[in-house]
């Protein structure tokens, strides 16, 4: 069920029809509750934050009508959680799916993600995920269940962008490792391919990040220490520049949902091939055939946003020690990359 709530961000709006997926009766000595704080407390595996989303989106119902997450739930309450999609089987099946594992020990694993690998199963992409793969390496491992969320990912980029991930084998690790995100104390580096030249050669983006009430597939950015959105801190760093496109080095001060996109959309450089953002438009350059033809034969060679998870860093959760690794990028970008030095030459 919490994969299934979390899912809500990602949806479209506009489905006229609901699906249930979750029925709760209120007790007859129930005390008046707000109705978040009950279900959080009667949902396995949620939280307070995912059922606000739930109500927020219209989806949490009591007798049939939508409530907000505010409501003070009565004794003989019915209460339904209604999606715009039908109920699926979340249950982790493992696949045998090849797996680039950067490093692996009996707490942890490193894995380099490639591009259009969904990182876990979800609406539309039930199967041929990363978890599946990862629940597969794992099969004979003791106590290893991929459908426990004590254990497995302690974190997920998108499905287009590729590079580095940590998975948990242990309650333990996963905990030690979560805490490790949650305060920051981790180390991300990404490299991504920008529209548009830069005046500075390094800058630090600030502004909080919550879903675009225009279009709830898309993150906004929205002002940093409001109400709004969560707050979200990127750094970034030029490492070349060809003219009408940039090669950065952003560093995550925080981790949000699109944080980088969002991010580099907002100050006007989003990333190139970045069709949800904006960078499939030509954006920067001439307006000759040639050209047009040219920035075609890039996006054809790096068909997503050119993202990549370049280095992850953390400390083991069991021994301390400090844990650094890198990955090279992947053949579709170096290939973009390339043509755009070659351009830039002539």
């Amino acid at each position: 069920m919490a994969e299934e709530l979390d899912e809500i961000e990602l949806l479209d709006e506009g489905s006229d029809q609901l699906y249930e997926h979750l029925r709760l009766e209120v007790d007859r000595g129930q005390e008046a509750i707000r109705i978040d704080k009950y279900m959080a407390e009667h949902v396995p595996h949620s939280s307070r934050n995912r059922i606000q989303k739930a109500a927020d989106a219209g989806f949490v119902h009591v007798g049939g009508r939508a409530v907000k997450s505010n409501y003070k739930v009565r004794p003989g309450d019915v209460i339904t959680l209604m999606l715009d999609r039908p109920h699926y089987d979340t249950t982790i099946e493992p696949e045998d799916i090849p797996l680039d594992i950067v490093y692996e020990d009996d707490d942890l694993m490193v894995i380099n993600k490639p591009a259009g690998m969904v990182v876990h199963p979800g609406c539309g992409n039930f199967s041929g995920t990363l978890v599946n793969a990862i629940a597969w390496h794992l099969r004979d491992v003791p106590g290893y269940d991929p459908n426990d969320p004590q254990v497995g990912l302690v974190h997920r980029i998108d499905k287009d962008t590729s590079g580095l991930l940590v998975a948990a084998k242990t309650p333990e690790a996963k905990t030690e490792l979560g805490a490790q995100f949650f305060n920051h104390d981790t180390h991300r580096s990404y490299n991504a391919l920008v529209w548009g030249n830069f005046s500075e050669d390094s800058g630090r983006i600030e502004g909080n990040i919550g879903r675009d009430e225009r279009d709830r597939l898309r993150m906004a950015v929205y002002p940093a220490g409001g109400d709004v959105g969560k707050t979200a801190v990127t750094h970034y760093r030029i490492l070349e520049r060809y003219g009408y496109t940039t090669l950065v080095e952003c560093r995550l001060e925080t981790g949000r949902t699109h944080q980088i996109r969002a991010h580099m959309k907002h100050i006007g450089h989003p990333l190139f091939a970045d069709e949800r953002y904006g960078g499939t438009e030509i954006l920067r350059g001439e307006r000759t055939a040639s050209y047009k033809a040219y920035i075609q034969n890039c996006f054809r060679l790096c068909p997503r946003q050119a993202l990549h998870a370049r280095t992850l860093g953390f400390r083991h959760p069991r021994t301390g020690e400090q844990m650094d690794f890198s990955s090279a990028l992947p053949a579709d970008m170096q290939a973009l990359i390339e043509k755009w030095r070659k351009y830039i030459k002539q």
